[in-house]
């Protein structure tokens, strides 16, 4: 939930990435000056190479800025070891990867996952709980593998939530699903921001795009607009 000092959830000053290859060195972002509000949905949004994605791995501290500063909650991140960092990410920041069944473990049932996801943290969940607040009641003693895809991502987020996780970074909840399906991580997205969740999500999909508190457009590694608005949590028309 949002951070109780006031602290916005993370603020990037200067960021850049940069990558050695064999053909000299590659940037895949450069100069981001971001503020990401401690709730709400914020969207990465661009096409395929514009940076977002390696963004997006900064920000779940998966990666080191190369140049600039990210601060997770007032905390300058830069300063933290591998371990800090590591324990920062347990038990803060929820991940969704775009291939849904990466996101989960397919030889326990949904409700194991849930259980195993809280268990990470040390946390307590309540699994039947976790899965009524997201459309997926009575699905506890499934497989894995019975649910449709929208389902799994659903459930991919009621992990972070049962890991006890304020944000949520997702990297292309979508892409992978047909438009019903997509609808339910779009539901989804609706209920973890009414809640007060803070979600980055990077994605080129418009209706998620849509539905962004804020947009950040993002074009060869560099941020080029900030969209903003304010209301309630619903799709609305793209710049």
């Amino acid at each position: 939930m949002p951070d109780p000092t006031g602290h916005p959830t993370f603020t990037l000053r200067d960021v850049g990435v940069d990558y050695t290859t064999p053909a000299g060195t590659v940037t895949g972002v450069d100069g981001i000056e971001l503020t990401v509000p401690a709730h709400g949905v914020t969207v990465l949004a661009g096409p395929s190479g514009s940076g977002k994605s390696t963004l997006l791995r900064v920000l779940g501290l998966f990666e080191r800025p190369t140049r600039g500063a990210v601060s997770f909650r007032g905390t300058d991140t830069g300063t933290l070891g591998h371990r800090a960092r590591r324990a920062l990410r347990r038990d803060h920041l929820g991940l969704v990867f775009q291939n849904p069944p990466e996101n989960l473990i397919d030889h326990l049932g949904v409700g194991k996952n849930l259980l195993a996801a809280a268990q990470s943290t040390g946390n307590q969940a309540d699994p039947e709980a976790i899965l009524d607040r997201l459309g997926l009641g009575g699905t506890a003693d499934w497989r894995v593998t019975a649910l449709s895809g929208g389902q799994q991502q659903r459930l991919a987020f009621g992990c972070a939530l049962a890991r006890g996780s304020a944000v949520i970074l997702a990297d292309e909840p979508t892409s992978q699903l047909d438009e019903a399906s997509a609808d339910l991580v779009l539901d989804t997205l609706r209920l973890l921001a009414g809640e007060g969740h803070a979600i980055v999500v990077a994605s080129h999909d418009d209706r998620l795009i849509r539905l962004g508190d804020r947009v950040a457009w993002m074009h060869d590694g560099r941020l080029t607009a900030l969209d903003e608005h304010t209301g309630p949590h619903t799709e609305r028309a793209k710049p």
